[in-house]
């Protein structure tokens, strides 16, 4: 999906924009536009007729978020949920000038999130969805950073952005832009990076940490945000940090009557604790290295989700399975095979390892569920190691637990 934004090449993109600096690619450049993705009748749908909640939609005007009791109510008999979306208050607010937020188009959207799932194989790293619906010339928000990187595709009407160079560079989640305000609206009054009207196809990368501000021109303007939140070196030195945990020598406690009141009361005993944690570093690298690697792929799976899986559906494949049914791995499902138990040396069990459980078979079966991992499309027929019996045997036990989803 990456090249549905940047013109540019993957390798290009990755060396000398991503992170850096931001690029405005204009729609000539890039394949279609976005409009499969949302347009306005989308937008309508979504407010009017899919019983959506807070905080799915937000509200906006000139900065200040508007009070979602102002475009929220109960759902009516078998609905009374208090904060479904009243498609009355949303236009009464949105006629005033207030823009709309739809966010988390990727838990609820089937454009959207097909689209993020594979933008999140693209890059790596967890994607998220959000759209904003500005009035003709309004704008929603003062100038501000994201602590993510975005992707700007301007689905209609066209909008002015302004890009400012950082006053922090690369904040991290817990550093927001409402700690340097005044840097930033001092910053605003510079010549800005980029200063263009976005038309509808176009696309603006903006890494996180840059400053800008967005307003409407002559028409109501749609684009959604693709936010991409990378991980980073922080990342990596805390879980190392949380690693050293199993280490006696950290956890002992300092000395009685500490008093940290300052930094100059505690400098002897904080060098010490440096000093050993710089010997632990370099006497287990390779353990810490692997013990922050498994503690960013755990992240990494909290974040971010598989192909959704049709309950109905996968139970009728189960029913009607033969060995000519073609299956294949759930997209963006991450898994691997382990092998467990043993007799004498003789691995008797494999296990499929995946993020929230482990499913055991025969050994037996391991060239079967290689296979399934490659991703192609499989049959009971033409598992390797196994008859058509028990290749139907393992199918059926994989679209149970939804590994597996059937074509």
């Amino acid at each position: 999906m990456l090249e549905r934004c940047v013109a540019c090449g993957r390798d290009e993109f990755a060396a000398a924009v991503w992170g850096q600096r931001p690029l405005l690619t204009p729609a000539a450049e890039l394949p279609r536009d976005f409009s499969d993705l949302l347009s306005p009748q989308m937008v309508d749908e979504i407010i009017a007729e899919r019983g959506v909640r807070t905080p799915f939609v937000r509200m906006a005007r000139e900065g200040t978020l508007v009070d979602r009791a102002c475009f929220t109510r109960a759902g009516g008999f078998g609905a009374q949920m208090p904060d479904q979306i009243d498609p009355d208050g949303v236009l009464t607010q949105f006629a005033a000038g207030a823009t709309i937020v739809l966010q988390g188009l990727h838990r609820f959207w089937p454009p959207i999130i097909d689209f993020v799932r594979g933008m999140t194989a693209d890059v790596g790293h967890p994607v998220q969805t959000n759209a904003y619906i500005t009035p003709p010339a309004n704008r929603g928000f003062d100038p501000h950073y994201d602590v993510h990187d975005v992707f700007v595709l301007q689905v209609s009407g066209t909008k002015r952005w302004r890009v400012h160079e950082p006053v922090h560079h690369h904040p991290l989640p817990d550093q927001p832009w409402t700690d340097h305000r005044e840097a930033i609206a001092e910053r605003s009054r510079d010549e800005p990076v980029i200063d263009a009207v976005l038309e509808p196809g176009d696309c603006l990368y903006l890494p996180r940490g840059w400053v800008h501000s967005a307003e409407a021109q002559g028409d109501t303007s749609i684009h959604l945000t693709v936010g991409v939140a990378p991980f980073t070196g922080h990342d990596v030195a805390t879980a190392m940090i949380e690693a050293l945990a199993s280490e006696e020598e950290l956890r002992a406690s300092l000395p009685l009557g500490l008093a940290p009141v300052d930094a100059a009361s505690t400098a002897e005993h904080t060098r010490e604790v440096l000093e050993v944690l710089a010997r632990l570093i370099a006497e287990k690298q390779d353990q810490l290295s692997d013990l922050a690697g498994d503690a960013l792929a755990t992240q990494y799976l909290d974040l971010t989700r598989p192909a959704p899986v049709r309950p109905l559906a996968t139970l009728d494949a189960v029913a009607t399975l033969d060995p000519e049914t073609r299956v294949r791995w759930r997209d963006g499902l991450h898994g691997r095979v382990d092998y467990d138990g043993s007799d004498g040396g003789n691995l008797d069990t494999v296990v499929l390892k995946l993020p929230t459980k482990s499913i055991s078979f025969p050994a037996v079966c391991a060239p079967a569920l290689h296979t399934v991992l490659e991703g192609a499309p499989v049959s009971a027929g033409t598992l390797p190691g196994l008859d058509a019996a028990d290749g139907l045997v393992v199918l059926r036990r994989l679209l149970r637990e939804a590994v597996l989803v059937a074509l």
